[in-house]
């Protein structure tokens, strides 16, 4: 059985870094694009970054771009979220997912594996 195992995350202040790591627990031909979706209390899934595995594209949730920034391990399944300038409305309990390179990158549903979700609390 696959997992995505995550590491990470953690408790910061406004202003502040943290970054998140993803891999896959072994090689799935089937997992051509990978990024992260987070989601706070009371409030849907929603997708923060993606990264194409063979092209690299990336894609950003708006009031993420340019302050976020993810990244491939090599050519293994292994992501990197580096997260810059927090702010409180970031946090959120965060998810790795991986899926296929059809669909919309920032449908959840068009994701096949997830991983258990690691807390991102950034305080004011």
């Amino acid at each position: 059985q696959v997992h995505l195992v995550e590491s990470g995350g953690g408790s910061v202040q406004a202003g502040g870094s943290l970054s998140l790591s993803c891999r896959t627990s072994q090689y799935v031909a089937s997992v051509k694009r990978m990024g992260w979706f987070r989601q706070a209390p009371g409030k849907e899934r929603e997708a923060v970054a993606t990264i194409d595995i063979d092209f690299h594209n990336t894609h950003y949730l708006d009031s993420v771009d340019g302050r976020f920034a993810i990244s491939q391990q090599n050519a293994d399944l292994e992501v990197s979220l580096q997260m810059n300038n927090l702010k409180p409305e970031d946090t959120a309990m965060y998810y790795c997912a991986g899926g296929p390179l059809y669909g919309t990158w920032s449908d959840a549903r068009r994701y096949n594996y997830w991983g258990q979700g690691t807390q991102v609390t950034v305080s004011s």
